[in-house]
């Protein structure tokens, strides 16, 4: 009887974490758009310096998000820079993706702005795990014995 109600619990968490994810995904995203469009539009910057700043507005809020609210844990407080490490290895790995993906869109003949929401359908599911598992994880590894 406790396991099933245990498994039922960790269900009902994992769903609100999904859920906390995408609010947190949405206002990256949202933040990265508008500061693309001000970059594009606005200071008239190539596609690579515009996309480029509107990544480092969306990580610098993605990242307080994720660390602090979905995937809390105060376990990760003693790693913090271990677990700031690998958040910015999978953002470097994801700006290089995401520029390709919105690059090649937009060779292709779609605007950078419908480009955006393609690139973030993938990243959508990509980070999650990454996140979840590498950066952010529940139990953190044992450092290795020397």
């Amino acid at each position: 009887m406790k396991n099933k109600k245990s498994g039922k619990k960790r269900k009902r968490f994992e769903r609100i974490r999904i859920a906390e994810y995408l609010v947190s995904g949405g206002a990256y995203f949202w933040a990265g758009y508008l500061t693309f469009f001000i970059a594009d539009k606005g200071l008239h910057w190539t596609l690579w310096w515009a996309k480029l700043s509107a990544n480092v507005v969306g990580w610098i809020i993605n990242y307080m998000l994720q660390r602090f609210w979905v995937f809390k844990n105060p376990m990760l407080a003693k790693h913090k820079i271990d677990v700031t490490k690998r958040y910015l290895i999978i953002t470097g790995v994801d700006f290089i993706i995401d520029y390709l993906i919105v690059r090649e869109l937009k060779v292709a003949g779609l605007t950078p702005y419908l480009g955006q929401f393609v690139s973030a359908g993938f990243f959508t599911f990509w980070n999650y795990a990454w996140y979840r598992w590498w950066v952010f994880p529940e139990k953190y590894p044992r450092p290795k014995r020397v």
